[in-house]
């Protein structure tokens, strides 16, 4: 069984009475919908036109909020519907960014993820849910997809049908019959100015001025606001396992490769490891809508979402950071050499398990990129090397650990500028990951990313270059120095962006 809609734009006159319905029947709060009518205005006047879609949870067969849900507060019925649990969410917004219908918000009253639940109460009592019974038109269809004698199947089978972001591949069980294709791609009529009787929200006025829609005549006049889930603390959590997990690897690093850093490496960088992971556990904690429910994380787990696997490297790389402190302070020097294999792989899970969670992150194409891993690996490299020589100038340490510290970040930058630049100005798999790329590189971060990013990161690289030999400590420590704000900068402008490009 398979339960879904079938929405015909064709009879809908956009009168909102599904809107009103919903919000009435679970008592949504001001500003806030499961189902909302979007208008687009295409033509000039008086050849003009106005079409509508009804927005919604697309209860999709593969759905990708589901799968990034770590608490499985969102999960899959066995009839099809796509439900949530409130007393299981934490807050943490990651499916927001899971779907790409913008289906989900942040319920202002409780502080948890709600959605379209295709009124699973009255279905579970034999009734239709709320929207279909004040539909005027009867232009919602719903019923079981995988019954090909229902209403709703043979509806379908009989008139062309359209889904919305079908390049997904989430399998959505919401059908449109007679939608223009203008009101089912949020890129194809970007907002102009105003909507009819609102104003748009800041965010999507702004980034609309960043593409152009296929049809220029096309402009999208009435549709919801859908802030951006995630803000500065996931950009700071980027920055600070990226920091801590580049400078224990390149403490591990130095030992294998036979060169000694003092206490720079032995007691110094575990202190940086922990003090990352630290400030990364606080910030991800701090950023939940629920935080009173933390640890829901590892008392309800959900063990295919990278938020819960992502915790699990979190506190393996404290482990390590502890170990690899008690033996510096203790000088048991014959540990040294296996401690630090073991150190290289929770390094490297801490400081990249985030290309997997943001690759569970569906509906922002931008992060689906295959050099997401190795940008995060080199990244870590940049800035965690960068701070190891700023306290190897304070330590005095050794001319060969300043030129192992420079190598380390030399390097790290190469891969950050390089990475940046094929990943943003290569080919993009959708029209939305191109768009994110462009307004990075072209659009409302542009200055962000050149003078505040990738211009100091190009400074960076040449410091640590010129340091190759380690004969000159200051330098080094100053292209770290630059490497801390660079990569922040960039973070902004990546996090941001992504979240820039309208899903619905």
């Amino acid at each position: 069984m398979r339960y879904g809609f079938a929405i015909d734009q064709g009879t809908c006159i956009g009168c909102h009475a599904c809107t009103v319905a919903c919000k009435t029947e679970h008592q949504v709060p001001l500003g806030q919908f499961r189902t909302w009518v979007k208008y687009v205005d295409s033509g000039t006047f008086p050849d003009s036109t106005r079409d509508f879609a009804v927005m919604r949870c697309n209860h999709c067969t593969d759905a990708p909020c589901v799968k990034i849900c770590p608490t499985t507060a969102l999960f899959k019925r066995d009839d099809g519907i796509v439900d949530f649990d409130k007393e299981r969410c934490i807050g943490c917004k990651s499916c927001m960014q899971a779907c790409p219908y913008d289906a989900i918000y942040i319920d202002e009253d409780t502080h948890t993820a709600a959605k379209c639940n295709f009124c699973a109460h009255r279905v579970d009592d034999g009734l239709e849910p709320a929207c279909v019974t004040v539909c005027p038109t009867h232009s919602i269809w719903v019923g079981d997809l995988d019954d090909e004698n229902s209403g709703i199947s043979q509806l379908i089978a009989a008139n062309r049908t359209q889904v919305r972001a079908p390049e997904q591949n989430t399998g959505p069980n919401v059908f449109y019959l007679g939608a223009e294709r203008a009101t089912l791609d949020p890129l194809a009529a970007p907002v102009e100015d105003t909507y009819l009787w609102a104003q748009p929200d800041e965010q999507r006025l702004r980034t609309s001025g960043d593409f152009i829609g296929e049809d220029p005549t096309a402009h999208t006049t009435l549709n919801t606001a859908h802030p951006r889930p995630w803000g500065w603390r996931v950009i700071t959590y980027l920055w600070a396992k990226g920091l801590g997990g580049g400078a224990l690897f390149v403490a591990a690093l130095a030992v294998l490769l036979g060169t000694g850093l003092g206490l720079t490496g032995d007691i110094v960088a575990p202190i940086l490891g922990a003090a990352g992971v630290g400030a990364t556990g606080a910030l991800l904690i701090w950023d939940l809508k629920r935080p009173d429910r933390f640890y829901y994380l590892f008392t309800k787990p959900h063990t295919s979402s990278w938020l819960v696997l992502g915790g699990y490297c979190l506190l393996l790389f404290g482990a390590a950071s502890v170990a690899w402190f008690i033996v510096g302070v203790g000088g048991f020097d014959s540990a040294w050499q296996p401690l630090a294999w073991a150190v290289l792989v929770p390094s490297a899970l801490v400081a990249g398990y985030t290309a997997f969670l943001f690759g569970q992150a569906e509906g922002r194409d931008l992060w689906q990129s295959r050099w997401l891993a190795p940008h995060l690996l080199g990244q870590a490299l940049f800035v965690g090397s960068g701070a190891m020589a700023i306290v190897a100038l304070v330590a005095s340490a050794s001319e060969s650990a300043v030129a192992l510290i420079a190598r380390c970040l030399l390097v790290g930058g190469l891969l950050h500028l390089v990475i940046s630049l094929v990943d943003l100005f290569g080919s993009h798999h959708t029209r939305g990951a191109k768009v994110g790329a462009d307004i990075i590189v072209r659009g409302r971060y542009a200055r962000l990313f050149w003078a505040g990013s990738m211009v100091p990161t190009l400074v960076a690289v040449v410091l640590a270059a010129i340091s190759w030999g380690g004969g000159i400590a200051w330098l080094p420590a100053l292209a770290g120095l630059i490497a801390q704000p660079a990569l922040l900068a960039y973070e902004t402008a990546y996090v941001r962006a992504a979240q820039d490009v309208p899903l619905s």
